[in-house]
């Protein structure tokens, strides 16, 4: 699978466009995380409102996740629901064998190990997961959990970015007029040039937004 030209992703309100080129570090990411590994799915999944779906999936043999697969997110029974919702690293070394996890949708793929952790924006809501899947009881090795925890903040780090952008994008215009308005304050009425706080007649210090 290749990653998709500036796919797009809404959270509150919140519409973020991933770039290509973040796209295509994204893919390496996950190529790395599966040649590493020697497992044939390596996922970025995401949440799109009421469904959990396939981001960017790993260029691998076998690897049975494409892009924009998708199910209903509340009760799928997904190892990533699990994730997201408890906002925890989840490990499942071989499902058949955990009554909690033997009928799950992935095990039916025949995923039937996992290790995953979960991604977040900044305002902490969740943007979806990074997953290694295996199609053999895998107990993942601690060097692939912590580069799984390196690649996770890496990505948060573009996500951070993306989401900051598109916040001020919509908010450029209201932060200039703010800023003209100010510089005309300051010719009219004592404005301090470090917290902008104004002055009234009884030299009492107020701030702006009063």
């Amino acid at each position: 699978m290749t990653a998709g030209v500036g796919q797009r992703m809404t959270n509150h309100k919140v519409e973020i466009v991933v770039p290509e080129n973040i796209l295509v570090n994204w893919q390496e990411i996950l190529n790395i995380i599966s040649n590493i590994a020697s497992v044939p799915a390596a996922v970025i999944m995401r949440l799109r409102d009421d469904d959990i779906e396939v981001f960017v999936s790993s260029q691998s043999a076998g690897n049975p996740y494409h892009l924009g697969d998708s199910e209903h997110f509340l009760g799928s029974g997904l190892y990533c629901e699990h994730v997201i919702r408890t906002q925890k690293k989840l490990l499942v070394p071989d499902a058949p064998a955990d009554e909690n996890w033997k009928n799950n949708p992935d095990a039916k793929r025949n995923m039937i190990s996992y290790l995953g952790f979960p991604l977040l924006l900044p305002n902490k809501t969740a943007f979806g997961t990074i997953c290694a899947l295996d199609n053999k009881r895998n107990e993942y090795s601690e060097t692939l959990e912590k580069l799984l925890q390196h690649f996770k903040i890496l990505i948060e780090k573009n996500l951070e970015m993306i989401y900051v952008n598109a916040v001020l994008g919509d908010k450029n215009k209201q932060l200039t007029d703010y800023l003209m308005e100010l510089q005309a304050l300051r010719g009219i009425v004592p404005i301090c040039a470090n917290c902008k706080s104004i002055r009234d007649k009884e030299d009492n210090w107020h701030p702006i937004e009063h």
